[in-house]
Protein backbone atom coordinates (compact mmCIF):
# COMPACT_ATOMS: atom_id res chain seq x y z
CA UNK A 1 0.00 0.00 0.00
CA UNK A 2 1.40 3.36 -1.01
CA UNK A 3 2.21 5.94 1.59
CA UNK A 4 -0.01 8.43 -0.19
CA UNK A 5 -3.03 6.17 -0.84
CA UNK A 6 -5.08 7.98 1.80
CA UNK A 7 -4.31 11.33 0.21
CA UNK A 8 -5.26 10.04 -3.25
CA UNK A 9 -8.54 8.56 -2.04
CA UNK A 10 -9.51 11.75 -0.19
CA UNK A 11 -8.55 13.86 -3.21
CA UNK A 12 -10.77 11.78 -5.49
CA UNK A 13 -13.63 12.20 -3.01
CA UNK A 14 -13.10 15.96 -2.93
CA UNK A 15 -13.15 16.13 -6.73
CA UNK A 16 -16.27 13.98 -7.04
CA UNK A 17 -18.20 15.91 -4.39
CA UNK A 18 -17.18 19.22 -5.94
CA UNK A 19 -18.73 17.98 -9.19
CA UNK A 20 -21.90 17.02 -7.28
CA UNK A 21 -22.08 20.54 -5.79
CA UNK A 22 -21.57 22.11 -9.24
CA UNK A 23 -24.39 20.05 -10.77
CA UNK A 24 -26.76 20.85 -7.89
CA UNK A 25 -25.91 24.55 -8.25
CA UNK A 26 -26.71 24.34 -11.96
CA UNK A 27 -30.04 22.66 -11.16
CA UNK A 28 -30.99 25.37 -8.67
CA UNK A 29 -29.91 28.15 -11.04
CA UNK A 30 -32.08 26.71 -13.82
CA UNK A 31 -35.14 25.87 -11.69
CA UNK A 32 -37.25 28.36 -13.67
CA UNK A 33 -35.63 28.04 -17.12
CA UNK A 34 -38.39 27.26 -19.60
CA UNK A 35 -36.16 27.46 -22.69
CA UNK A 36 -33.14 25.26 -22.27
CA UNK A 37 -32.65 23.62 -25.66
CA UNK A 38 -34.32 23.44 -29.02
CA UNK A 39 -35.64 19.94 -29.83
CA UNK A 40 -37.45 19.33 -33.13
CA UNK A 41 -38.13 23.07 -33.51
CA UNK A 42 -39.64 23.36 -30.02
CA UNK A 43 -38.07 24.83 -26.89
CA UNK A 44 -37.77 22.34 -24.03
CA UNK A 45 -37.43 23.31 -20.35
CA UNK A 46 -34.28 22.54 -18.40
CA UNK A 47 -34.00 18.92 -17.23
CA UNK A 48 -32.62 18.18 -13.80
CA UNK A 49 -29.19 16.57 -13.84
CA UNK A 50 -27.72 14.12 -11.32
CA UNK A 51 -24.21 12.80 -10.76
CA UNK A 52 -23.50 9.09 -10.56
CA UNK A 53 -20.37 8.08 -8.64
CA UNK A 54 -18.52 4.80 -8.91
CA UNK A 55 -15.45 3.23 -7.35
CA UNK A 56 -12.22 3.48 -9.23
CA UNK A 57 -9.78 0.62 -8.96
CA UNK A 58 -12.65 -1.71 -8.10
CA UNK A 59 -11.92 -5.07 -6.58
CA UNK A 60 -14.04 -7.17 -4.24
CA UNK A 61 -13.60 -6.83 -0.50
CA UNK A 62 -12.14 -10.33 -0.16
CA UNK A 63 -9.35 -9.45 -2.61
CA UNK A 64 -8.61 -6.26 -0.70
CA UNK A 65 -8.48 -8.15 2.59
CA UNK A 66 -6.16 -10.82 1.20
CA UNK A 67 -3.80 -8.27 -0.34
CA UNK A 68 -3.68 -6.34 2.94
CA UNK A 69 -2.97 -9.50 4.93
CA UNK A 70 -0.18 -10.50 2.52
CA UNK A 71 1.33 -6.98 2.47
CA UNK A 72 0.62 -6.63 -1.24
CA UNK A 73 -0.25 -3.40 -2.95
CA UNK A 74 -3.92 -2.50 -3.04
CA UNK A 75 -5.73 -1.21 -6.12
CA UNK A 76 -8.15 1.05 -4.26
CA UNK A 77 -7.97 4.57 -5.61
CA UNK A 78 -11.16 6.32 -4.53
CA UNK A 79 -14.21 7.40 -6.50
CA UNK A 80 -14.88 8.91 -9.89
CA UNK A 81 -17.85 10.53 -11.58
CA UNK A 82 -19.07 7.78 -13.88
CA UNK A 83 -21.76 9.87 -15.59
CA UNK A 84 -24.06 12.84 -15.34
CA UNK A 85 -27.64 11.82 -16.12
CA UNK A 86 -30.68 13.87 -17.02
CA UNK A 87 -33.76 13.15 -14.93
CA UNK A 88 -36.52 11.75 -17.14
CA UNK A 89 -39.31 12.84 -14.77
CA UNK A 90 -42.10 14.78 -16.51
CA UNK A 91 -42.07 18.55 -16.52
CA UNK A 92 -44.33 20.45 -14.16
CA UNK A 93 -47.30 22.22 -15.72
CA UNK A 94 -48.29 25.63 -14.44
CA UNK A 95 -51.29 27.65 -15.58
CA UNK A 96 -50.08 31.10 -16.63
CA UNK A 97 -51.65 32.31 -19.89
CA UNK A 98 -49.65 35.57 -19.75
CA UNK A 99 -46.29 33.72 -19.86
CA UNK A 100 -44.46 33.94 -23.20
CA UNK A 101 -43.95 30.15 -23.27
CA UNK A 102 -47.57 29.22 -22.50
CA UNK A 103 -49.24 26.78 -24.87
CA UNK A 104 -52.66 27.33 -26.50
CA UNK A 105 -54.37 26.21 -23.24
CA UNK A 106 -52.35 28.65 -21.10
CA UNK A 107 -50.07 26.05 -19.49
CA UNK A 108 -46.32 26.51 -19.17
CA UNK A 109 -43.96 23.55 -18.90
CA UNK A 110 -41.53 24.17 -16.05
CA UNK A 111 -38.32 22.26 -15.28
CA UNK A 112 -38.49 19.05 -13.24
CA UNK A 113 -36.27 20.59 -10.55
CA UNK A 114 -37.45 20.37 -6.93
CA UNK A 115 -35.55 23.00 -4.89
CA UNK A 116 -36.03 21.04 -1.65
CA UNK A 117 -34.53 17.90 -3.16
CA UNK A 118 -31.65 19.95 -4.55
CA UNK A 119 -30.91 21.45 -1.14
CA UNK A 120 -30.85 17.97 0.41
CA UNK A 121 -28.43 16.82 -2.32
CA UNK A 122 -26.31 19.93 -1.74
CA UNK A 123 -26.14 19.29 2.01
CA UNK A 124 -25.18 15.66 1.37
CA UNK A 125 -22.41 16.64 -1.05
CA UNK A 126 -21.16 19.31 1.37
CA UNK A 127 -21.02 16.84 4.27
CA UNK A 128 -19.19 14.31 2.11
CA UNK A 129 -16.74 17.01 1.04
CA UNK A 130 -16.12 17.94 4.68
CA UNK A 131 -15.62 14.27 5.61
CA UNK A 132 -12.95 13.94 2.93
CA UNK A 133 -11.20 17.05 4.23
CA UNK A 134 -11.25 15.56 7.74
CA UNK A 135 -9.74 12.29 6.44
CA UNK A 136 -7.09 14.24 4.53
CA UNK A 137 -6.17 16.22 7.65
CA UNK A 138 -6.02 13.03 9.72
CA UNK A 139 -3.58 11.48 7.23
CA UNK A 140 -1.50 14.64 7.24
CA UNK A 141 -1.37 14.67 11.05
CA UNK A 142 -0.30 11.00 11.12
CA UNK A 143 2.58 11.80 8.77
CA UNK A 144 3.63 14.75 10.91
CA UNK A 145 3.56 12.63 14.07
CA UNK A 146 5.55 9.89 12.32
CA UNK A 147 8.20 12.42 11.33
CA UNK A 148 8.40 13.67 14.92
CA UNK A 149 9.24 10.16 16.16
CA UNK A 150 12.74 10.47 14.71
CA UNK A 151 13.55 13.67 16.61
Amino acid sequence: MSLFNGFNISASGLTANRMRMDVVSSNIANANTTRSQLVNGEWVPYRRKSVELSQSGVSPFQQQLQSAMNNQSSKVSGVTVSKIDEDKAPFTLSYDPSHSDADENGYVRLPNVDPIKEMVDLMSATRSYEANITALNASKNMFIKALEIGK
